[in-house]
């Protein structure tokens, strides 16, 4: 009896000990800190100057057949709504005006129903016209911000500007923008190997992010046979925005008057007094302008800055604009296809005024250009013609300190050398980032 009451206590006392130890343990655990779950707030969007967390956002673009209309009603909105929205906005923005390929968001309810509440169309990458009907029916357009982002680079010449840019992934639109400037000092069809170029320029991004292209080379270093050439952009009318491209000693780098008003094939008939027509019994028949031979629709320029005070459609002149350029010059471009400029327009040398033809009398299509000094008709080709307008003293010294940091600048550039891959001998990779060229 004794040994079965002693065995018995000796179970008890083991079950209280275990339990004791189960207390214990558990008294551990709740010592031991919690895990805790952060709750990550989304980012908040923004565009077109909406948040975008509030809506069912789709995106589309406008397709072959699609209307204003079309667009809503595939999107719940009925039709006597559609009409509404319609009139409503018809004298802020022409709804039938949506052109195919362009993108369009609608912001919808952020809800099952999916409701459209705003329609957004953007005709350009930066331009957007907003069309809202959430709550007051109304619209508006406005532009996208637009980020200049400052850029270098520089480089040596081995056969020409394009693939020199091309080889440090630049755009080729950046070379024929240099090209431009130099056009009347550096021939560069005819370039040396080892020329060097230093370029400071800006390129844009729309919502800090997009590449929205190039905008302007500021400042530019040319080095051709040796011989140094800089180029420094700066405004000399602020009232027409007029900018133009000098050197570090305030002369211009351009002429007056751009050689040619198209990119042409040939010239097909020179200004000649004398010339005589078989087709007019071999008469002479003066002719006094220059005919450039060029593609239907080659974009047509005007030589120099002016005045358009003829745009018309007359005789055997076709299509033509002329343009007055100071109290000595005058041009005038023969049968356009369809004429840009209209007359009181002031245009700048470059802009497009019209667009190759064959209007009036011509047996092909071709530009004549024809040149007035002092009123009378000459030939372009053998006359002085005066370099562009320098800077005025009244802004010289203001010039002079404006390029002063910029050619430091330009200076402080250093060229990226062309790898000659002939001459390597050896190449050690000194980090995942960086290889050393030993020749």
């Amino acid at each position: 009896m004794e040994q079965t009451r002693i065995r018995r206590l000796g179970q008890k006392c083991l079950i209280l000990l275990a339990f004791a130890l189960v207390i214990i343990s558990c008294k551990k655990e709740d010592k031991t800190p919690i895990d805790t779950v952060s709750v990550i707030e989304p980012e908040e969007v923004y565009e077109f100057g909406f948040k975008l967390n509030d809506y069912i956002v789709k995106r589309d673009t406008i397709r072959k057949g699609d209307s204003f209309g079309e667009i809503l009603q595939r999107n719940q909105i009925d039709y006597s709504k559609i009409f509404q929205i319609a009139q409503q906005t018809k004298d802020s923005f022409d709804i039938t005006r949506l052109q195919i390929g362009k993108p369009y968001t609608l912001l919808c309810s952020n809800d099952s129903l999916q409701q459209p509440k705003c329609f957004i169309y953007q005709p350009t990458k930066t331009d957007y016209v907003v069309i809202n009907f959430q709550d007051s029916i109304h619209a508006y357009s406005s532009t996208k911000p637009i980020k200049f982002v400052e850029k270098e680079v520089s480089g040596v010449i081995e056969s020409n500007i394009s693939e020199a840019f091309a080889k440090q992934g630049k755009s080729v639109l950046l070379a024929y923008k240099m090209s431009d400037i130099y056009a009347w000092t550096i021939d560069f069809f005819r370039l040396q190997k080892n020329d060097k170029f230093r370029l400071i320029y800006t390129e844009k991004y729309i919502d800090d992010s997009i590449y929205a292209g190039i905008d302007n080379i500021k400042a530019a270093y040319f080095q051709h046979n040796g011989e140094d050439f800089y180029a420094f952009e700066f405004e000399t009318d602020t009232v027409r925005g007029l900018k133009d491209y000098f050197t570090e000693d305030a002369k211009n780098l351009r002429r007056a008057f751009l050689k040619a008003p198209v990119e042409y094939k040939r010239i097909s008939s020179r200004y000649n007094l004398n010339r005589r027509i078989a087709l007019y019994g071999n008469r002479v028949r003066p002719h006094k302008g220059t005919d450039f031979a060029a593609n239907i629709g080659t974009p047509i320029r005007a030589t120099a800055n002016g005045t358009v005070i003829e745009s018309a459609k007359r005789g055997g002149n076709g299509n033509y604009v002329k343009i007055k350029h100071n109290s000595t010059y005058s041009t005038q471009y023969l049968h356009m296809s369809k004429r840009k400029a209209k007359v009181g327009d002031f245009v700048k040398q470059g802009d497009v005024i019209g667009y190759v033809g064959m209007t009036g009398n011509t047996s092909g299509p071709h530009v004549c250009y024809r040149f007035w000094k002092n009123g009378k008709q000459v030939d372009p080709f053998k006359q002085k013609l005066p370099e562009a307008e320098a800077i005025s003293d009244s802004l010289k010294a203001k010039y002079l300190k404006f390029v002063k940091p910029l050619k430091t600048q330009l200076d402080e550039i250093e060229f990226i050398l062309p790898i000659d891959e002939n001459q390597i001998l050896d190449i050690q990779e000194t980090s995942k980032n960086s290889i050393t060229y030993t020749k």
